[in-house]
């Protein structure tokens, strides 16, 4: 009766309710109009997580561990007279572009003269001006090769690369200024790379993210064209109407409206993941469209009124696609419960795309046919189609007269799904959804290379009260934990507080590189002197420790070397950095707890590889709860609890044959796949709830036996299910086109998923049906 009075509704306030959708399209639509692209680091974990915090306190404290940008080259030239001056003009060119903070390679390198008669240390240029003679440049190579604080860091150990480091200004750091600011550097990098025929390589995240972002801009235009391309064709092909393929995409389009303008009202950003969310909504609101379309076809060709045919469309094409677009929204909207917010985003805004686009296609559409023609012959003749017609036959044979070999075949497809599925790595790369020839990926191998990386992998120091960070003591754990740290071939050389002391104290004895120490309790006393009054020492500090001198870090950084390997790194060192600090060796036991240090892992690599992490725990969770949720309204749908079983079964084993696939094709688990699960459950229960609300109709209320009901299910409900399965195959297949491979994995896996989903709901699930109500079949 609900759905009946909706119907009446929609075709009583036409005028009205056009206006209203209109109206609302054009203030969402001047929303979407001010949508930005996100340049933060996806914020993956929660955040109530302890990790989460401690980074975001790391980054409050020191600003972000992400903000350097890095520029490498590999010559023997770098020490000549044309060359060496052109790389400090390149210098003093970066530094003038506006949000660039600080630069510093060896055209720019500073080193520390120790001064008696003021009792300080001076900070003095090794270039002081530019050189006019290779005489002068010999001399500058020199005292670089003296100073093992630089030594590789602005050059590699075998000398062979020489790296610039620019600084980001941290307020542009995050906006769309960044674009402008990474296109300057790289266009001054590369003249000047062409002006001496050596190649130039660009890395850092911040030039890793804004090319990334750059990227998926060009991508959300891209898939946002070929989902209308596609799905236009499909539309053309199926309905043979141009009118019914533009009225569709329009109304179709607006939901796409709809849902940026959430994302902007909401206060989010496009992101690697939000991205993907106007194509998907385009790929997901169409078949709403082809089960309207069809229903009104159907009802006008069994009596020719076309205001009664569009009544009955909408109150029974209404309700069932109501119910199968929650499903839908389930499938996206559990991650709005992960307290991610990266999950969280994606979740809510799709979830509400899916429903808006429902909502303006069941009364959009359904007005707009009520003022166009009626449908012609043509339009109707494709409902008795020859090929579909006979797919939809053998399938009805199957199902009635082969059911064993049904089963048995999804047996065997189980059997080698699972042993698939054992072979599935959960291991995630910061870059790795980039193709493999990709020039980020060539650059970081650069780095890779001659500097061992460049993602962040910090360790946050609390010392537990002010002041402490320069006793001794604390200084004599940092140089444990680096010694430590040192083992592991996977990190470059620290820089801390303790480098710098050691840089200075260096100084202190004349310059001699064997003084590049930790000096002992006395010496350092004798430092304090001089330090004391150092000569814009208070800022270079800033980047050590902070003004209460009780917090410090220490800064490495590592290849990306997977999350698999950073975890094993992660559950290495923090115990034994724990050890370090807080273990009284002579007394045998841990110091008390007023005397402790808190000594953690942070920065980029780490809290990339927690996150990944705790979206591996999230997939089982979102997956079971939106099989819980979908399960709960097939029960309220169809009043029995034995339809769980019916309604869920058909519907998983095209999510174990998709683990088994990623399995078998070495596709890991990692953020870009883990989604694909509980998105595609929810998208294939939609097929269960169109074959079950049809089947439910033909066996109640026109009381026919379940054998007919389940035929008559088939012959009808099953057009409108393969034209959907064909829309959703090829829409999600246009995620092949992206250059992430991430991307790619998930277009490919879905759309099988989905293939398989369709032949699984028009197979197995009426012969479910038939096998569990075989008391009540009617020979």
């Amino acid at each position: 009766m609900f759905w009946h009075n909706v119907s009446k509704v929609i075709l009583k306030n036409r005028i009205l309710l056009v206006s209203v959708l209109v109206g609302l399209t054009v203030f969402m639509g001047y929303q979407a109009s001010k949508i930005r692209l996100s340049y933060e680091l996806a914020k993956i974990l929660p955040a109530s997580d302890p990790n989460f915090q401690l980074y975001e306190s790391f980054k409050a404290r020191y600003g972000e561990d992400g903000n350097v940008i890095v520029i490498g080259i590999a010559t023997d030239k770098m020490f000549t007279l044309p060359f060496f001056n052109d790389w400090y003009d390149l210098n003093r060119e970066i530094k003038q572009i506006d949000g660039v903070k600080e630069v510093l390679s060896n055209a720019n390198l500073y080193k520390i003269v120790r001064n008696d008669s003021l009792k300080r240390f001076d900070f003095k240029p090794i270039v002081a001006q530019k050189p006019a003679t290779q005489a002068e440049i010999d001399s500058i190579k020199a005292q670089i090769e003296r100073l093992p604080f630089y030594q590789g860091f602005i050059v590699s150990e075998n000398q062979q690369a020489h790296l610039l480091a620019v600084t980001l200004d941290q307020a542009k750091l995050n906006t769309k200024g960044r674009i402008t600011i990474a296109n300057d550097i790289e266009a001054r990098v590369q003249a000047f790379a062409q002006g001496h025929g050596v190649e130039a390589h660009l890395s850092g995240l911040p030039f890793i993210r804004t090319k990334f972002m750059a990227k998926v801009s060009r991508e959300v235009i891209l898939f946002t064209i070929l989902a209308v391309v596609v799905t236009g064709l499909i539309l053309l092909v199926f309905f043979r109407s141009l009118t019914v393929m533009l009225l569709s995409l329009g109304v179709v389009l607006m939901g796409v409206v709809w849902t940026v303008g959430y994302m902007v009202l909401f206060g989010y950003e496009i992101s690697l993941l939000t991205g993907l969310i106007p194509s998907l909504i385009v790929v997901i609101g169409v078949p709403n469209s082809i089960f309207l379309t069809n229903k009104y076809h159907e009802e006008f060709g069994r009596h020719g009124e076309k205001m009664r045919a569009l009544a009955v469309s909408a109150e029974k094409i209404g309700e069932t696609t109501f119910w199968a677009n929650v499903t839908t929204s389930i499938g996206f909207g559990v991650f709005a419960l992960t307290g991610s917010k990266l999950l969280t985003e994606f979740g809510l805004v799709a979830s509400l795309g899916v429903m808006s686009t429902y909502l303006l296609c069941l009364v959009l559409i359904t007005i707009l046919y009520s003022y166009l023609p009626a449908p012609k012959h043509k339009q109707l003749a494709r409902l008795d189609g020859k090929r579909i017609g006979a797919f939809l036959r053998f399938v009805e044979n199957v199902v009635h007269h082969h059911r064993r070999w049904v089963y048995g075949l999804v047996a065997v497809l189980m059997v080698a799904s699972v042993i698939g599925m054992n072979r599935i790595q959960a291991v995630g790369y910061i870059v790795d959804d980039l193709p493999s020839g990709d020039r980020i990926l060539t650059d970081m191998a650069f780095f890779e290379k001659h500097f061992k990386g460049v993602m962040p992998f910090e360790v946050n120091v609390d010392t537990g009260r002010p002041g402490r960070v320069l006793t001794p003591q604390a200084l004599t754990k940092i140089r444990l934990l680096q010694k430590e740290v040192e083992q592991y071939p996977e990190f470059t050389k620290p820089i801390s507080l303790v480098e710098f002391i050691k840089f200075i104290y260096q100084s202190y004895r004349g310059g001699d590189p064997k003084y590049f120490v930790l000096p002992p309790a006395l010496e350092l006393n004798k430092l304090a002197e001089y330090a004391g009054t150092a000569k814009g020492q208070e800022s270079r500090f800033k980047a050590f420790m902070d003004s209460t001198r009780r917090h410090t870090r220490v800064s490495f950084q590592v290849a990306d070397v997977g999350t698999k390997r950073v975890a094993e790194l992660y559950n290495t060192l923090q115990p034994r950095i724990d050890t370090i600090f807080n273990w009284d060796a002579e007394a045998g036991k841990w110091v008390e707890k007023e005397d402790r240090y808190e000594a953690k892992l942070t920065g980029n690599s780490v809290v990339f590889t927690l996150g990944n992490q705790y979206l591996l725990g999230n997939l089982v969770e979102s997956t079971l709860l939106a099989i819980v949720l979908i399960s709960i309204i097939m029960v309220v749908l169809f009043g029995n609890w034995r339809m769980i079983l019916i309604a869920v079964v058909p519907s998983l084993v095209p999510l174990a044959m998709t683990a088994g696939i990623m399995g078998f094709a070495d596709i890991n688990l990692k953020p870009s796949t883990i989604l694909i699960f509980s998105i595609a459950f929810g998208i294939s229960s939609d097929g269960t709830i169109y074959f079950l609300t049809k089947y439910k109709d033909e066996f109640r209320n026109k009381r026919k036996s379940v054998s007919q009901a389940v035929s008559e299910t088939i012959r009808f409900t099953g057009i409108s299910m393969f034209y959907t399965a064909i829309v959703l195959f090829l829409g999600f297949g246009i995620f092949t086109a992206s250059t992430f491979k991430g991307t790619v994995s998930l277009g490919i896996l879905v759309s099988i998923t989905l293939l398989v989903g369709m032949i699984s709901n028009l197979i197995l699930l009426p012969s479910f049906l038939l096998w569990l109500n075989k008391p009540l079949q009617e020979d």
